[in-house]
């Protein structure tokens, strides 16, 4: 029976984390992007992220088979309160509860942090496709998040327009005073 761990992500795990992501960017409309990032170009991005928030990985049996991180919501100090995550489970990995523990932990380290708004970006497909599923929408109201807002064919991608959902999730209670907001590395 193999092991599972969610842990932090080190820049050592970019290349399999990038190997991941590169099947989202080249074969569906789940990311927008259009070009895979290079090697050093994901590593800085990751480098950005982990200075304030948490970058985790899932292993099972050893080998990284997702990954999940959050980042700022806007990126204007009145929204520190909120993040914006992502995750990305390698394509042979999912319906076997890696994305419900990545999500588990990252949401116990940002509430740890003073979080209290969490919000997914989620490419929503007006009809499905072999790009483009409802699965990631599916999946997030699976653990309690809710619709917010909806753009219109605002993504174009393999000669396809795409529409673009907000999903939220409330995980603090709102107080008329609340702490700054406690940066990953600090906790």
């Amino acid at each position: 029976m193999s092991t599972t761990t969610v842990r932090d992500a080190t820049l050592e795990d970019a290349g399999r984390i990038l190997e991941i992501y590169s099947y989202y960017v080249q074969e569906t409309a789940i990311s927008f992007e259009y070009d895979v990032p290079t090697l050093s170009q994901f590593q800085e991005r990751m480098r950005k992220t982990m200075e304030r928030y948490p970058y985790l990985v899932i292993e099972d049996g050893g080998k990284i088979q997702g990954y999940a991180y959050a980042g700022p919501f806007v990126g204007r100090a009145a929204y520190d309160w909120s993040c914006e995550l992502t995750i990305y489970l390698d394509r042979s990995a999912h319906k076997r509860g890696f994305g419900r523990k990545l999500y588990q932990v990252l949401e116990e380290r940002l509430k740890e942090m003073g979080v209290l708004n969490l919000y997914a970006c989620i490419g929503w497909p007006v009809v499905e496709d072999g790009y483009l599923n409802q699965n990631s929408a599916q999946f997030h109201a699976h653990l309690g998040f809710q619709l917010a807002g909806r753009f219109q064919k605002c993504g174009r991608k393999f000669g396809r327009w795409y529409d673009m959902i907000w999903m939220e999730k409330i995980v603090g209670e709102h107080q008329q005073e609340c702490r700054p907001l406690t940066p990953c590395r600090d906790l």
